[in-house]
């Protein structure tokens, strides 16, 4: 089905323009998307009237997390939930707003909390692979730079395809990294959405609100996993068609 790939793989040029032009393409859609759902619900009020660090303390009271700070941070977007020092951390544009997109993303980063709280599998997961995932980052592209050059040398050919080989595998850390990330967000924003209903009241025109923010910045994620998937595959027809040729 795919053989069309292997026989240009010869080609880095087109091999790239086929795979990694469209994956960029719809990640850069994504986040103008992201972009887009929080400027127009950035200038639309919560019905509640609570800023994005009181809809934080205010959900993270109600599941007795009252040890977990709540606390500015310079940038836009730059939300985050540190479990370390168990600190939410929101940005300039969302902590002391009282739009829809605050409460979404401060509901969001307060599900992460609720998350580690709650032994949540994926995150667990996604934890202990931050580390490997990030040497294999840093090796990767050297490993396959240098098993492509040596694969170009007669008598070093084979070591070169290994090297390449390994370089792929630690590359594809990346994705499996991505592909776990997904459940972690997409359950963050669900449970948003609950506490916004459940605990928060919100009205419904804030839920709305709120559930396209998210939506829109989930799709963010879905993007990145395309991207790392499209690489790895990028890579791996590279090294197949130098390895025929």
């Amino acid at each position: 089905m795919f053989e069309w790939l292997v026989d240009i793989s010869y080609n880095p040029y087109i091999l790239y323009f086929i795979l990694l032009v469209p994956a960029m393409i719809f990640s850069i859609v994504a986040q103008i998307k992201v972009k887009s759902s929080y400027k127009k619900y950035s200038k639309v009020e919560n019905s509640l009237g609570l800023t994005g660090a009181e809809v934080a303390r205010r959900i993270l009271d109600s599941k007795g997390l009252q040890h977990v700070q709540v606390v500015p941070i310079r940038g836009n977007l730059t939300d985050n939930y540190n479990p370390k020092t168990d600190t939410v951390s929101l940005s300039e544009g969302v902590y002391s707003s009282r739009t829809i997109a605050a409460a979404g993303i401060a509901a969001h980063e307060v599900g992460h909390a609720i998350q580690h709280n709650e032994n949540y599998a994926p995150v667990r997961l996604r934890t202990a692979m931050v580390t490997a995932t990030n040497i294999g980052s840093r090796l990767s592209g050297i490993l396959i730079f240098a098993g492509l050059i040596l694969m170009a040398i007669a008598n070093l050919s084979n070591w070169g395809y290994f090297i390449a080989i390994f370089g792929v595998m630690l590359f594809s850390l990346s994705a499996i990294f991505q592909l776990v990330t997904l459940p972690v967000e997409f359950n963050a924003s669900k449970r948003a959405m609950q506490q916004a209903e459940v605990t928060l009241c919100a009205s419904s025109e804030d839920r709305k609100g709120i559930k396209k923010v998210l939506s829109a910045a989930a799709m963010t994620y879905v993007a990145a996993l395309f991207v790392a998937l499209m690489q790895v595959l990028y890579y791996v027809l590279l090294i197949v068609g130098r390895r025929r040729n």
